[in-house]
């Protein structure tokens, strides 16, 4: 029987930006407020929900990568991975439900019908047999709740990805590449029954930055990294990362760069997957912002400090319990969007919804550890 693998050291950095990226899209997802104006979505050309993929990746190919590395049956490596892909769905339809019942009751007892026409939520009563059937095949997904079924189904599909990257992964990272191409070049998605259109988060595109994540993690398992660290990509990250930065904060600037990408589709033919920002097929100009970033952040040692620092561990503490967190952050940012449609607008009301919600998700995650370790004492008495 051969020795278990030395469990290496967690990176606090993992932990510390997905937590942050959980906050994030907290925020986001409650607009109105004065907080949204403070996201990273203000201050590049990508938002959270990138970072959030990377890292889903980077988590999945250091924790599922060693069932693929060794002499072990391929189908055990793919029951672990399938059964988070299971309850990713159980997630998805809990908090799926509790947030129509949350938008129902803000119509019910507060007379606000408009909770029940935002987020795709009408076709909850325009079409009552069609949603009841796209919600539980995942082709229907109301707002705020449709990252879990991208992450669902891009796990779904990472034993095939995580065998062939730690073999070819080079040819692997090509292969998803062309992939991000064909989806936009052809223009397909998954459905959206009953409505028309595709998911909102097409996983045919964003498997690639999901592939990105997979292969670096699988890569820092090995004690490696996927992209070298390079003096001039290092120039040119920051020099991409500091002109979006420029771009979003500088109307003029904003505006040139626009008709430059108008000019480069109109005279230069340049398909619209190059110079757009569609979120929906990840446009390069917010992939390659995504990408620049992390790799910035991944290259700079000050950044691993700071991520170690124990001002930063309430963010870890989110991170490490993600999918809770998240769950229970799609439940309030309907909450919040409820209570902003009965109350007058206003900074204190603002500050109580971010703040409350932020601080029941630290609770969350405090409680769940807290159980943990209740549970092995318990197993070690």
């Amino acid at each position: 029987m051969s020795a278990p693998e030395p469990r290496a050291a967690r990176d606090p950095r993992l932990d510390v930006f997905r937590g942050l990226c959980l906050m994030m899209i907290f925020i986001n997802h409650t607009p109105g407020t004065i907080y949204e104006n403070f996201t990273t979505r203000n201050f590049g050309f990508s938002d959270a929900a990138e970072a959030f993929v990377l890292m889903s990746g980077i988590a999945a190919g250091l924790a599922y990568g060693k069932y693929f590395d060794r002499p072990a049956p391929f189908w055990e490596g793919v029951g672990h991975i399938w059964r988070r892909v299971w309850t990713l769905y159980q997630v998805h339809i809990v908090t799926t439900v509790i947030a129509l019942g949350i938008s129902a009751a803000t119509m019910l007892w507060f007379d606000a019908p408009e909770a029940m026409r935002l987020h795709a939520i009408r076709f909850q009563w325009q079409k009552p047999l069609e949603f009841l059937i796209g919600i539980p095949l995942l082709t229907h997904q109301i707002g705020y709740a449709n990252i879990l079924p991208l992450y669902a189904v891009l796990l779904a599909f990472a034993p095939l990805t995580l065998w062939a990257g730690l073999r070819w992964p080079r040819v692997t990272m090509a292969l998803s590449v062309v992939l991000w191409l064909a989806a936009a070049m052809i223009y397909f998605n998954m459905p959206n029954y009953p409505m028309d259109g595709g998911w909102f988060f097409n996983p045919f595109s964003w498997q690639v930055i999901f592939t990105v994540g997979l292969l670096s993690g699988m890569a820092i398992r090995r004690g490696g990294s996927f992209v070298p660290k390079r003096r001039w990509l290092i120039w040119l990250a920051l020099a991409w990362v500091g002109f979006a930065l420029v771009a979003s904060l500088v109307k003029p600037v904003s505006d040139a760069f626009g008709h430059m990408l108008y000019l480069a589709a109109e005279y230069l033919h340049f398909h619209w997957i190059f110079i757009s920002f569609d979120k929906t097929f990840l446009a390069l100009p917010r992939l390659s912002h995504a990408l620049a970033l992390a790799y910035l952040l991944a290259c700079w040692p000050l950044v691993r400090q700071l991520a170690a620092h124990r001002a930063a561990a309430p963010f870890a503490l989110l991170g490490r319990n993600g999918l809770a967190v998240f769950g229970l952050g799609v439940v309030l940012c309907y909450a919040a969007n409820g209570v902003k449609l009965v109350l007058p607008q206003s900074f204190a009301l603002d500050t109580a919804i971010i703040g409350g919600g932020i601080g029941l998700m630290l609770l969350l995650a405090w409680s769940k550890e807290a159980w943990r370790r209740a549970e092995k004492r318990a197993r070690l008495t």
